[in-house]
């Protein structure tokens, strides 16, 4: 019977690693212990500017999709500087625009998104049921669940309709507050929530005290201005709250300062030379707090490329992302694992601000293990997970094991762990290296695992790690399979070396031969061994003796005796 020829499988193609950039600001944040009096104020500032920038996004909304010279940015700045003042208007309207830009770009994703999961799902509508297409598509099970895949295919196109629509005539759906807290105001019981606590946050989360730097003004601020000296705060009140102030020029001055404990020398740079710095006050009802965030942008340089990164003698720190942990392996530069690998756990569960503590807590700890081993920079993957979660059960498994690795991936922070990662690493002079994920886990698992085992003592090493070296050498620029003939495990001599196999260097043409013995004749123009020097098992005396003679080449048995070079 002749064998069936299955479809070649197609390997990805792998994109080339490079240096992720530096973070392009910074932000920091201070606590204002307000008075009641204080807080009374910043609320009615917080609400009368609120009120009418949300008229203002309403009015950029109704524009739509123009060019920049389109948007009557002039009008409206003029009509809100009668209410306000020029820079709060300023402010308000370039919020505006920056939030219908990022809607639209939230409505190209979606658009992208819906049409991925209708391509994916159709591929494997057009097969029959229970078998596969000619391309290899595998059809669904049973007629029920390709039923209620047309179904779900119907309700896509739906929404892609909506989202073409929206993309269209420019005007997206943007709710100032957040959607997902408007949608708890009807499930107040399930959220756990009065509806006087639910009304706090909403009317927190709509406050607009935001002013933008502006470099020459006061300590970088004219709006919004802290006193580098005692860290005093004051701000411009709107026109028709000006009988509130307390200080010239229609200021108002906060009883309380505010410190920064965290780059704080990099604030005062800034604010003593007068460089532009941006504030936002924010309240949080839920721990009843008030904050101030100063933001300005760093300074442009240019990543370093991996040729600078790669030096000689320099190490890389290569890390793989788990839901609950992360792997971490040194690599030198040529690729081979230095000393144990580590593994540090990541719990990711709890309120928003615990997460992201302890996401900082474990990115501190590998930064802390590179400068240990002297590391120069970290290879993460550059992972994103967006066609994967975008198609769901129809490349993510289905059932319960399909569920169960759905929520694995929506529970590792891949773009969060980036951007700490990212800053964090910067400020400690390290740089951040991303790879592609194609086949780490498994081509690490596979040729790593037990090498990183064998060289390790004290740590049961498992797939991930050799994922983590997978990585590092990937971003090396090695391959991640180990060719043979690298030496294997001794118990004197621990470390398996791969220095000189991370490079394929020819070899010069006739240099190669077959592996010889002691007793296999030579061929070509190679010196023959004496007879005393074969491999026999009991040599009598006099071929020992010469055996071990150290004189010229015996050319062999010549036609002409005479011809024999003459022993000494």
């Amino acid at each position: 019977m002749a064998r069936k020829r299955g479809r070649k499988r197609v390997l990805h193609v792998l994109a080339a690693p490079f240096v992720v950039a530096a973070p392009s600001g910074a932000r920091i944040r201070g606590r204002l212990r307000l008075s009641p009096a204080d807080e009374k104020v910043l609320r009615l500032v917080g609400e009368h500017l609120g009120r009418h920038q949300r008229a203002d996004l309403a009015e950029r909304v109704r524009i739509g999709r123009v060019s920049g010279k389109d948007t009557q940015r002039a009008e409206r700045k003029k009509r809100l500087t009668a209410v306000s003042s020029s820079r709060w208007a300023g402010a308000m309207t370039r919020v505006s625009e920056d939030q219908f830009q990022l809607s639209m770009r939230c409505l190209y994703d979606e658009r992208a998104g819906l049409r991925r999961a209708i391509r994916v799902i159709g591929r494997r509508l057009a097969a029959p049921c229970g078998k596969r297409s000619s391309n290899g598509v595998r059809g669904y099970a049973d007629q029920n669940e390709r039923a209620l895949k047309q179904r779900r295919v119907q309700a896509l196109e739906a929404r892609l309709a909506v989202v073409e629509q929206k993309i269209a005539v420019g005007w997206p759906s943007i709710t100032v507050g957040g959607r997902r807290l408007a949608r708890v105001r009807h499930h107040l019981a399930k959220a756990k929530l009065t509806d006087a606590e639910w009304r706090r946050r909403w009317e927190a989360e709509r406050l607009f005290l935001t002013a933008d730097g502006e470099s020459g003004a006061p300590h970088g601020n004219y709006t919004i201005t802290v006193d580098p000296a005692d860290g005093a705060v004051s701000l411009v009140l709107p026109e028709p709250l000006r009988h509130l102030a307390n200080a010239p020029r229609g200021r108002y001055r906060l009883g309380c300062g505010v410190a920064f404990q965290h780059r704080c020398g990099e604030w005062l740079d800034r604010v003593t030379a007068h460089r532009a710095v941006r504030y936002d006050i924010t309240c949080d009802p839920a721990r009843d707090r008030w904050y101030l965030d100063a933001s300005w942008a760093a300074d442009t340089a240019e990543p370093p490329n991996l040729d600078e990164v790669k030096a000689p003698g320099a190490r890389l720190l290569g890390v793989d992302l788990n839901a609950d942990h992360l792997a971490a392996c040194v690599l030198d530069r040529h690729g081979n694992p230095v000393g144990e690998p580590v593994t540090i756990p990541l719990d990711l569960t709890g309120p928003a601000t615990t997460r992201d503590g302890r996401l900082r807590a474990a990115i501190s700890r590998l930064i802390a293990h590179a400068h240990e081993h002297g590391c120069v920079g970290i290879a993460i993957e550059d992972l994103g997970f967006a066609d994967a979660r975008a198609t769901g059960r129809e490349t993510m498994g289905r059932g319960r094991r399909g569920k169960t690795f759905r929520r694995t991936v929506s529970s590792i922070p891949t773009g969060r762990f980036r951007e700490r990662l990212r800053g964090m690493a910067y400020q400690r002079g390290l740089v951040v290296i991303a790879v592609d994920p194609a086949y780490t886990s498994r081509w690490g698992g596979q040729h790593w695992t037990r090498p990183l085992q064998d060289q390790s003592r004290k740590t049961t090493v498992t797939r991930h790690h050799g994922a983590s070296v997978a990585i590092g050498r990937r971003a090396l620029g090695h391959g991640i399979r180990r060719r043979p003939g690298v030496t294997a495990h001794h118990r004197r001599m621990v470390e398996r070396r791969a220095t000189g196999q991370a490079v394929s260097l020819p070899r010069a043409c006739g240099t190669a031969s077959p592996p010889r013995t002691a007793g296999t004749p030579t061929t070509g123009g190679k010196t023959r061994p004496r007879r005393g020097d074969q491999l026999v098992l009991f040599p009598d005396p006099q071929d020992r003796l010469e055996g071990h003679r150290t004189t010229g080449p015996d050319h062999g048995e010549l036609a002409n005796p005479d011809q024999r070079p003459q022993e000494r």
